[in-house]
């Protein structure tokens, strides 16, 4: 396990931390490629987020939806499925991680993700739906469309190469950040509120999604179209009470949120301290985790709408980070940091089994930097004695104790390699700390202390709500995994692809979350580049078709004929 743990540390390093040296520090080349590309999209396009995020609303209500347009899905239920794909962990545990790690001035770099992100989110659905082949006729789907389609046939053939690698790499992530990482926060979270098995919770939602991906988009999009609104009601629901108990600290909120994107002090892992672009690496990684603008994903699910108007279902799809980011991940961050629980350390189980144990030294600015597990550590009075600290969430642990009251310090031994924290007497004692949390048991904490003055039911609201959103997630992910492998390996792929991804949804369940989440992100990283390249090249294609639509303003026609 420390061998995968190392290699994908090394993956991921490549991916989000190398970069070009500005000020001493390293700005990385994905975080220029995603707000590079989304701003030079957002300039082309003219801001069309913002001059024509009205009229994606008024699509998206169907008032100007024909049933007679190719197509598999109306327009709201290819938002719903998109943004059940989008709508997930991301929310709940990836903002508190951000929070974590990079402190309140992560939520910022989220923003501009996301208001870049709306232009590139228009232009990628653009693009699939007007290189969508129609009337394929898989698993009850008749067009099927992404980025691997606006290659294969919006781009000369010698870029043909590059729509396999795409397929290739977003069929990956699919089971890895829409299925694994979903898994996984809701068995942490579980595991953390009532103490299940991580194989166990796993196994019920495998279940769960294995009984709905089985039955193709249709079947998916019933479910989206019901599962989306109602957990982003109850979701935002609560977190509106929250704001509602705090309305004198929204202000102070939101300053903080601004002042530490450009003088971060640090997040509570000590991280962020003075580094603008360790801030803004975290933000911008979980934005595009969170909305997934520029990552090529959604494009699929909105190809499957019922319109002949490209730009139509584009101007629905550019609602989708606006609603992610702007309100729901906010509503996370604002309730994380008004409740103050993001810089504290709560008393926690220290399981030398668990997944978010780790070992960390500190460099020489203080900064603790995790490494391998030692063969053994020596702890005197709670205190580790030598340079390696045990951490939780990376965060190291100040004080060790055998009792959960923590008055009674350990004094012993620590295994590492056998997981056991032995007494000077000999005797196996569990441990105890005040410890950093993360992810989204960190944002049920906020949302219990948040709640409590008007009923203690916070964390059920936000247990409920992490079961909703990953699973939700995971099986509309399934379906950008399944239109991968038929791209790749034709009709007949698709069957097994979704017996594979079952199966992926259990694993990614039982692994650390650390490895969980970081291969994740690794993977979405390298996805990202082949549709970012298609997106500068076609730009002026969606440009010349978003100019036609919106002088001809098809959709008064479709008014008329409704009226």
């Amino acid at each position: 396990m420390e061998t995968l743990r190392v290699a994908i540390e090394w993956l991921d390093h490549f991916v989000w931390k190398s970069g070009i040296q500005i000020d001493g520090e390293t700005v990385p080349f994905l975080v220029l490629a995603l707000l590079g590309t989304g701003l030079f999209l957002t300039l082309r396009l003219g801001f069309v987020q913002l001059r024509h995020f009205a009229h994606g609303v008024r699509v998206a209500t169907g008032r100007y939806d024909d049933p007679d347009h190719p197509g598999d899905v109306s327009h709201f239920q290819a938002l719903s499925t998109a943004l059940s794909a989008t709508v997930g962990i991301g929310n709940i545990g990836g903002v508190a991680i951000a929070i974590h790690w990079g402190g309140p001035g992560a939520l910022f770099w989220m923003w501009m993700t996301a208001l870049f992100g709306m232009a590139t989110k228009y232009a990628e659905v653009v693009m699939a739906l007007h290189h969508r082949e129609v009337g394929i006729g898989l698993g009850g789907a008749s067009v099927s469309g992404g980025p691997m389609y606006a290659i294969a046939r919006g781009l000369p053939r010698a870029f043909r190469p590059m729509a396999y690698v795409f397929a290739a790499l977003l069929g990956t992530t699919a089971m890895l950040t829409g299925n694994g990482v979903q898994a996984n926060t809701i068995a942490d979270t579980f595991a953390t509120a009532g103490g299940l098995a991580h194989w166990q919770v796993g196994l019920c939602t495998a279940a769960v999604v294995g009984a709905v991906v089985l039955g193709g988009i249709g079947r998916i999009a019933k479910v989206a179209a019901v599962l989306a609104p109602g957990m982003a009601v109850l979701y935002v629901g609560a977190g509106l009470l929250v704001i509602a108990t705090h309305l004198d600290q929204v202000g102070p909120a939101l300053a903080l949120i601004v002042t530490e994107a450009f003088d971060p002090t640090a997040g509570v892992a000590g991280t962020g301290a003075g580094a603008i672009m360790v801030t803004m690496m975290w933000g911008v990684r979980r934005g595009l985790f969170s909305n997934e603008a520029g990552q090529g994903s959604a494009p699929i699910a909105h190809a499957a709408a019922k319109t002949d108007e490209p730009c139509s279902e584009g101007s629905v799809a550019l609602l989708e980070p606006f609603i992610d980011t702007i309100i729901i991940c906010t509503m996370t961050a604002l309730v994380v940091i008004m409740t103050g629980v993001w810089h504290e350390r709560h008393p926690t189980a220290i399981g030398l089994g668990a997944g978010d144990v780790g070992f960390v030294v500190r460099d020489g600015d203080g900064v603790p930097r995790p490494v391998p597990p030692p063969t053994s550590l020596h702890v005197d009075e709670g205190i580790v004695v030598g340079d390696v600290e045990v951490a939780w969430h990376d965060a190291p642990v100040e004080r060790l104790w055998v009792d959960e009251a923590q008055t009674l310090p350990f004094t012993g031994v620590i295994d590492p390699a056998a997981k056991t924290a032995t007494d000077a007497g000999g005797a196996s004692r569990s441990l105890f700390a005040d410890a950093a949390e993360s992810g989204a048991p960190l944002t049920m904490l906020a949302f219990r202390r948040g709640l409590a003055p008007i009923l203690d039911i916070g964390h059920y609201l936000v247990l409920v709500s992490v079961l909703l959103f990953g699973v939700s997630t995971a099986i509309s992910w399934c379906y950008y995994g399944e239109r991968c492998a038929h791209f790749l390996f034709g009709a007949g792929a698709v069957g097994p692809y979704r017996v594979v991804y079952v199966i992926m949804h259990f694993v990614g369940a039982v692994l650390p979350m650390s490895i969980a989440w970081t291969l994740g992100d690794a993977m979405l990283g390298i996805a990202m580049l082949p549709n970012l390249v298609v997106l500068w090249a076609l730009s002026g294609e969606v440009t010349a078709l978003t100019r036609s639509y919106f002088s001809r303003r098809p959709w008064l026609a479709l008014r008329r004929r409704g009226e």
